[in-house]
């Protein structure tokens, strides 16, 4: 399963979960079923708009797990 990590990522830059909401622009309830892995899809122009503001890529953004 793909999961979105952006969690730790927000947690290594010292950024917080209320930050990226406020940039991204989105929902509350949207956002949060996100960043905690309970959506079966994302916009590119979010995963765009999260790498532009993590200075990332989609490989950081994401992890394979077993689950």
């Amino acid at each position: 399963m793909i999961k979105l990590d952006v969690l730790r990522l927000l947690e290594e830059q010292g950024r917080t979960k209320y930050w990226l909401y406020k940039q991204l622009g989105m929902s509350y309830q949207n956002f949060n079923r996100m960043v905690n892995n309970e959506t079966k899809s994302i916009r590119y122009e979010n995963i765009e708009t999260m790498c532009l503001l993590l200075n990332c890529t989609p490989n950081d953004l994401f992890v394979i797990t077993e689950d």
